[in-house]
């Protein structure tokens, strides 16, 4: 038995990757905001596996503690962390508000060091696998993204100084760069026909799939992927 963490899957990648994984027989758990949002993800999400819906937000780490403990009172154990919840505000620095600055840094970044914090104790006993879920944000840069691309540049640093932190023991540490993804992200609402050149949900599930499939001796520490034809 495996069983997975994912922040934020109640839609789009945290929702891909969460049936991903059951579909190969882990126990997942999925965090959302609200109850309501994670209990709906997990209705559909059953129909291929055993399924937790928590409600936590990242940004308040007794949330994640007690998100945590939920798993171990039901499975006894944890050996993979997807840190995906994330949001994106964008405008030029001079017209951008303090507030949405600290919403990002502190959802994007602090939010992810909370979500290891709390679980790397269980993840040490499993000698299991953390993934974040940067974005080729933090490397290309762009006008109007100071507080996205900070905050992505920081969680791809911060996460390779947390993969040197626990290779020792034995847990495996990697982040995920992607381009573009057909989410819901920044309150876009997917479209089958104008997102089809976009990374889909389920090729994040496919990639983590295949990540977790490698062999032990082998890290895969940071991963750039990106649509293979760009719009246009």
């Amino acid at each position: 038995m495996k069983v997975a963490l994912i922040t934020g899957g109640s839609k789009g990648i945290g929702f891909g990757i969460a049936e991903s994984l059951l579909k190969e027989g882990y126990k997942v758990a999925i965090t959302s905001r609200t109850i309501a949002s994670a209990n709906q993800a997990a209705s559909h999400l059953v129909a291929h596996g055993d399924v937790l819906a928590i409600e936590a937000d990242v940004v308040d780490f007794k949330s994640q503690q007690d998100a945590v403990n939920l798993i171990i009172e039901k499975w006894g154990q944890l050996d993979v962390l997807i840190a995906n919840a994330g949001i994106g505000h964008f405008a030029p620095v001079d017209e951008l508000d303090i507030n949405l600055w600290k919403e990002t840094i502190d959802t994007n970044l602090t939010g992810v060091f909370y979500s290891i914090k709390a679980t790397v104790e269980e993840i040490k006993k499993t000698r299991g696998h953390i993934f974040t879920i940067s974005s080729l944000a933090g490397t290309n840069f762009f006008a109007g993204g100071s507080a996205y691309n900070a905050s992505k540049f920081g969680l791809t640093g911060f996460t390779q100084s947390v993969m040197l932190d626990l290779r020792k023991y034995g847990v495996k540490v990697s982040t995920i760069m992607p381009g573009s993804v057909a989410s819901h992200f920044n309150d876009h609402q997917p479209d089958s026909e104008n997102d089809a050149w976009k990374i889909q949900p389920e090729d994040m599930g496919k990639l983590i799939v295949d990540l977790l499939a490698m062999p032990a001796r082998t890290l895969p520490s940071k991963i750039e992927i990106r649509p293979t034809t760009p719009k246009g």
